[in-house]
């Protein structure tokens, strides 16, 4: 078993020797803690036996909300999954009433998974639980079937010009560029717009890739107001946390009002 946030399992199925190594043995490739992009759940398909199956939980959660498997998965590759039998979801807007199906807004959940607050903070208490709905701030949707979709983190989040850009929908269609290696989406401040998209890129060895190539390519799988404006190529791995995943927060410090390769 390989356990670890996606952009270990990346790296793992990226690396030059992968292809040249015995994996039979790995049974089970999972994790947490950051959504899996559709190509990486694609490549572990291509390059390793077994069935893929996907999921999504918290720790408010006990780790487990829906699980994606079997026919299941096979018919909804790109969703999180539906709902455990003793959970309940719901998509709320912003003004507190309930999205329909197809529509995006902040995921709750009610069930026996779901935790009974934060240990003596009631204020974190009365901003998380309403009813005993959780809300959890990550953005998505239900389908009709109510399979869940997950688009982002509430906080991972580009306002332009007061149209919502999220980072993940950015950085899923990035990754669909064969040459990407890395890439972490995040808002850089504008005098016109507000705040503009901007990412940082590393390239996988001997790969070739300009600014306008790779925008090229992402406008075609997403709106134009969504693509970056400002890329930034970087030669070494972009920072990452304790737990693997990358430090938005330090890359913006490190590149905003730094020469783009845009």
């Amino acid at each position: 078993t390989f356990t670890g946030v996606p952009t270990m399992a990346r790296e793992l199925i990226n690396s030059p020797d992968f292809a040249t190594r015995d994996t039979s043995s790995i049974i089970t490739l999972g994790g947490g803690g950051a959504a899996v992009q559709p190509d990486l759940v694609q490549k572990i398909e291509d390059r390793m036996e077994g069935r893929p199956s996907t999921g999504y939980g918290l720790t408010e959660t006990n780790g487990v909300v829906t699980i994606n498997a079997g026919q299941y998965f096979l018919a909804k590759p790109a969703s999180a999954g539906s709902p455990c039998p003793i959970m309940e979801a719901r998509i709320v807007a912003e003004d507190g009433t309930d999205q329909p199906p197809g529509g995006n807004g902040e995921l709750w959940v009610r069930g026996g998974n779901v935790f009974r607050g934060y240990l003596n903070r009631p204020e974190a208490n009365a901003e998380a639980l309403t009813d005993g709905w959780f809300h959890t701030g990550d953005i998505g949707y239900l389908d009709e079937d109510g399979f869940l979709f997950l688009v982002d983190r509430a906080k991972d989040m580009v306002l332009r010009s007061g149209e919502n850009v999220y980072c993940a929908e950015v950085e899923a269609a990035i990754y669909e560029h064969p040459a990407v290696a890395e890439a972490a989406v995040f808002a850089v401040p504008d005098e016109r717009h507000g705040e503009v998209v901007g990412v940082a890129v590393v390239l996988l060895p001997d790969a070739e890739l300009t600014a306008a190539d790779l925008q090229a390519h992402i406008r075609t799988l997403i709106a134009g107001f969504k693509v970056p404006e400002h890329v930034w190529f970087r030669d070494e791995s972009l920072p990452r946390n304790a737990n693997g995943k990358f430090v938005k927060r330090q890359l913006r410090e490190d590149l905003v009002g730094t020469p783009t390769a845009v």
